[in-house]
């Protein structure tokens, strides 16, 4: 690997256990801009499959990947999106289709004001501050990703493809930390990769061995769905999983 071209950014994890390895890449990825690079160690005994899905959890394009000595070092590219905020003991596991370019700009999913994600799950008592997902996951048990990591300014920009390929990094996501459930925030994403046919509600199969629920989506733009009906949503997907 050609170090001389790596910022001073660097993550060593050989000592972190792999499930709080989500939270550690999240600061890493606060820490830089979109473009940075940055060196990423991990103990040798994680797989090249694990430090992959962690790192494009993490928010970052892979640049390279290989053993050396006693760690397995990765380098990469800070990715105009947002982390994974996830981690062991999720009550729930929040799945968007992807950030908006204004989420990944602001650093929290959900964060434009017409948005009633966070107000919904105000009300619903899954969460306790507004636009805090730090807060959600560690004092509330919610964990938040996306489908697809890609930001765009609207999600009629992605493709069938992509949602695919997020519905099985998130499916191996939900089977390595075993959330109690998994939401999915609007149908457009979970009827292009799992099932065409689906109606909001909790879903027939499991997704990655856990209860699925699919909701509506939150945006402003979804004048058909109340503040109340989102928040009724996010109640029964927590409990589908308590």
């Amino acid at each position: 690997m050609d170090r001389a071209r790596v910022l001073p950014a660097v993550l060593d994890g050989r000592r972190v256990p792999a499930v709080r390895l989500p939270l550690e890449l999240a600061a890493l990825h606060r820490s830089l801009v979109p473009g940075e690079r940055a060196e990423v160690r991990v103990g040798a005994s994680q797989s090249h499959d694990r430090l992959t899905l962690l790192l494009a959890g993490g928010g970052f394009d892979v640049d390279a990947i290989a053993p050396s000595e006693d760690a397995v070092v990765a380098l990469v590219t800070r990715a105009r999106t947002l982390p994974d905020v996830v981690g062991p003991g999720m009550r729930l596991l929040v799945c968007g289709l992807n950030p908006s370019v204004y989420a990944a700009d602001h650093g929290v999913g959900y964060a434009r004001p017409g948005n009633r994600f966070w107000p919904a799950a105000l009300d619903a008592g899954l969460v306790r501050r507004d636009r805090d997902p730090y807060d959600a996951l560690e004092a509330c048990g919610v964990g938040m990703t996306d489908l697809v990591k890609r930001a765009t300014t609207g999600a009629a920009e992605l493709s069938a493809g992509e949602y695919a390929a997020g519905a099985r990094r998130v499916e191996r996501l939900a089977s390595w930390l075993r959330p109690g459930a998994v939401c999915f925030v609007g149908l457009a994403g979970w009827r292009s990769a799992v099932d065409r046919r689906a109606v909001p509600g909790p879903q027939p199969a499991p997704f990655g061995g856990r209860p699925a629920y699919v909701m509506p989506s939150t945006s402003g733009l979804n004048a058909h769905t109340s503040r109340a009906e989102l928040a009724a949503h996010l109640a029964a997907a927590a409990a589908l999983g308590a």
